[in-house]
């Protein structure tokens, strides 16, 4: 939510202000999910709302698209009992992951085609909120990888799962969802034990991660 909007809804008639707000955000994951990239005109129809009244509480498409995606109310992927075993903290993270991605897998397509455009910096997916899951369930490994070497393993897990990796798997490689869904899992899982018993990988030119 953005500056602009946070202040319209915190004063005056809240509970509508929420209603309406959530009446935009509603017909915008709706448009999204039939593959349309909707403008705030766009959604303020679809929601009868007016269009002023719209940019009050979304001054640009960049705001309304960041509130309608899917990710945007997730804040950990980890149960209040999750196991302190890495293997078994990573696996319940991609697992809910993925689950959200298959769940949402039309506005998950049109946020990706989105995220490849000019100016879309400020869309969620384009700010690695899945790499905040990731690091979240690898935490106990931190007295065994240096930072570097954390960074290097969570880079390539999430480039091993989400959207961009579903996409591939059943689009090109001609997978089922749920074999999709079991390839991403048994993937992240190799990685953690490459990280853990091999040597770190060199960037071709030699020069290290950081």
């Amino acid at each position: 939510m953005t500056t602009m909007s946070m202040a319209y809804d915190s004063f005056g008639r809240t509970e509508q202000k929420g209603r309406t707000r959530s009446a935009l955000v509603a017909a915008a994951r709706r448009l999204v999910a039939s593959g349309v990239s909707p403008t705030v005109e766009q959604a303020a129809t679809a929601a009868a709302v007016s269009r002023t009244t719209a940019y009050r509480y979304f001054p640009s498409q960049a705001a309304l698209l960041a509130a309608a995606h899917p990710e945007t109310a997730a804040r950990s992927m980890l149960g209040d009992d999750a196991s302190p075993e890495p293997a078994e903290r990573l696996d319940e993270v991609v697992r809910a992951f993925t689950a959200m991605i298959v769940d949402t897998e039309p506005q998950q397509r049109t946020m990706l085609r989105l995220s490849l455009e000019a100016d879309s910096a400020g869309l969620p997916l384009r700010q690695g909120r899945a790499i905040a899951w990731i690091t979240e369930a690898l935490e106990p490994l931190r007295d065994q990888l240096t930072d570097a070497g954390l960074r290097r393993l969570v880079l390539a897990i999430r480039s091993a799962v989400g959207i961009e990796a579903l996409v591939w798997l059943t689009d090109i490689a001609g997978l089922s969802r749920p074999e999709a869904v079991t390839l991403m899992r048994w993937s992240a899982q190799g990685l953690l034990t490459a990280a853990l018993s091999a040597e770190p990988p060199v960037p071709v030119d030699g020069s290290p991660f950081d």
